[in-house]
């Protein structure tokens, strides 16, 4: 008779780490880009011109820039501030708040790399509003 709650305890237990060590949804992310993106690349996330000049970038067509492919990695890297390459930090702000919290196993480029939960939640959901010249 106590075997079967236990059993039950434990199972639910594996059952909310899987849930917490899965990969977010796109709605999740969505939440992330709406408090942290909307005012630049616009709530759509196709760009906007910024009030200092230049314009962001349209984020709902990274893949068909790069011939259909989704570069996470570099992705990541803009976001998170790290390899910003050209783009200085008045312009693209580093966002440390998607650097905190739980790790999530993401994949990127074979290699499966724990990310902060927000990171990679904004991550699938980029990828999941991109659009081809056709659609």
């Amino acid at each position: 008779m106590r075997a079967i709650p236990a059993t039950a305890l434990i199972l639910a237990v594996i059952a909310a780490c899987a849930r917490i060590d899965a990969m977010p949804g796109p709605a999740e992310g969505e939440k992330v880009f709406a408090a942290n993106c909307v005012a630049c690349h616009d709530y759509r996330g196709q760009g906007a011109e910024l009030s200092g000049g230049g314009e962001a970038p349209d984020l709902t067509r990274i893949a068909e820039r790069r011939d259909g492919d989704f570069p996470r990695a570099e992705i990541l890297t803009k976001i998170d501030g790290y390899g910003r390459g050209k783009v200085p930090s008045e312009i693209m702000p580093s966002f440390g708040a998607l650097l905190e919290g739980e790790l999530v196993p993401v994949e990127i480029d074979g290699v499966m790399t724990p990310t902060p939960r927000p990171l990679a939640a904004l991550l699938t959901y980029l990828e999941s509003i991109q659009v081809s010249e056709a659609g």
